[in-house]
Order: structure tokens, then sequence, then C-alpha cells
């Protein structure tokens, strides 16, 4: 009687690590931190052209920073108290 592990079992579930569904959140984390980088560079090019003023351009640049940080903060924590076995 040797004991041998399931495969079949195991090679039909994924290897899933983090609380939430990891590709939804990297999915998501990627498009707001994409759509931040897009704001504070128009935000940057309107500055330049004088069409906004240095006030603007520092708060916008400032708030995608803040914005774009915690997207990848609770990506990394979704990673952290995700679990590899189930």
């Amino acid at each position: 009687m040797s004991r041998e592990p399931d495969l079949s079992n195991s090679e039909q579930r994924q290897s899933r690590r983090g609380y939430l569904n990891p590709s939804l959140v990297r999915s998501v984390s990627f498009w707001i931190t994409s759509a931040c980088i897009l704001v504070a560079v128009l935000a940057s090019l309107l500055a330049i052209w004088k069409f906004a003023g240095t006030d603007i351009l520092w708060r916008t640049v400032a708030t995608c920073a803040v914005i774009g940080s915690g997207t990848v903060a609770f990506y990394w924590v979704n990673v952290l108290f995700g679990t590899t076995s189930e």
C-alpha cells in the first residue's frame, strides 16, 4: 500500500496567492496606477504650457502619488495575507 499523492486533484487547483483574486487585484492596480501616471503627465504638460498653475500641478501630482502608492500597498497586503495552501 504505497501512498502516492493524488496529482489529478492538485493539478486542477491553481496555485493562488492572495486573500482576494490576485489576477483581479493585479489588473485593477495596474489600471489605477496607469491612470495616475497619465493624469500626472497631463497636469505637468498643462503647467509647462501655462494652461494650469504650479499649485494645481503639485496638488495633482501629490494626489496621484498617494493614490498610486495606496494601490500598490493594497496589492502587497493582499499577497502578504494570502495563503498558498488551502
